[in-house]
């Protein structure tokens, strides 16, 4: 695997861990305060003061086990070998932007090159899959060409 995409592979890793760690330790503390939430003599305060740290927690819970999901994703995506054409994995260079076919992680920059990490379900990754260099494809009314896959 070439340097690039090593580095891009790492920052995709380095933003999901914070992100899963973020929303851990924000389970953390909401545990906590449901632990010491404490009975007052208005019971509706205390039930309605519990169920909002449920709800938070069980909203908390699903966005961890979405980027636990995209963490799979990343895997799968590492463990692919490139046939030369856009893939889950991939990086593609084009005379508008630069891709890399994984997770959707934003923006990343890797030895002064911009690159957007996108999902393979993602509307350009959609028109960049299974093309290779030198084709051509349209994207919000504009062409772009792709310089390079790898």
């Amino acid at each position: 695997m070439n340097s690039i995409k090593e580095k891009l592979f790492k920052a995709c890793e380095a933003y999901l861990e914070e992100r899963i760690q973020r929303i851990e330790g924000s389970l953390a503390g909401l545990e906590d305060d449901l632990g010491n939430e404490t009975k007052s003599s208005a019971g509706d305060k205390y039930e309605t003061g519990r169920e909002m740290i449920n709800l938070e927690i069980n909203k908390l819970a699903e966005q961890l086990q979405q980027f636990k999901s995209l963490k799979n994703t990343l895997n799968v995506a590492k463990s692919r070998t490139n046939n030369g054409s856009a893939q889950l994995g991939t990086a593609v260079k084009t005379n508008m932007a630069n891709y890399f076919i994984a997770i959707p992680a934003n923006r990343i920059i890797i030895d002064g090159d911009e690159y957007f990490a996108i999902g393979a379900n993602s509307p350009i990754a959609q028109l960049l899959l299974h093309k290779k260099a030198g084709e051509e494809i349209t994207f919000n009314g504009k062409s772009t060409e792709i310089l390079e896959v790898f």
